[in-house]
């Protein structure tokens, strides 16, 4: 149901005019989950300050974020009549996709990291173990 919702969004997109009603309707939805996502993180705070930073930054970001791209969109309808809208929403697309591409492969690439510096540090542990002398053995006549 999600995937189908989304899919229509994004081609909503892609009609000149509909793209514009759909950032008027998303404005206050993007403000609201900027403030909620912010506020969501920020479990250490007082109530008073967690949720006034969230408004603040949380609510400011998005809505920033939210009013670019639709500022973006609309001059780009005035300025090509929507034709060329179709470029802004296949490069917000393609973005989106490259940011959660990352957001899925940072957290392996940082574990591979780990686990050869890992390999490095035993291997080099190794080795000075390997080399090191033995002078448990009592010398000659000692005994």
């Amino acid at each position: 149901m999600l995937s189908v919702a989304a899919a229509l969004e994004v081609l909503a997109y892609y009609i000149p005019g509909v793209d514009n009603v759909l950032d008027a309707l998303a404005a206050p939805a993007a403000v609201i989950a900027g403030v909620i996502a912010s506020a969501a993180v920020m479990t250490d705070l007082p109530p008073l300050i967690r949720w006034t930073t969230a408004v603040i930054a949380g609510g400011g970001a998005a809505g920033l974020i939210h009013g670019t791209s639709a500022a973006l969109r609309a001059s780009s309808t005035v300025a090509t009549g929507g034709l060329g809208n179709f470029l802004i929403a296949t490069t917000e697309v393609a973005g989106g996709v490259f940011l959660a591409f990352l957001a899925l492969v940072a957290p392996l690439a940082a574990l591979a990291v780990v686990l050869f510096i890992g390999l490095v540090a035993l291997r080099l542990l190794r080795r000075l173990l390997r080399r090191a002398p033995v002078t448990n053995k009592p010398a000659a006549g000692e005994l």
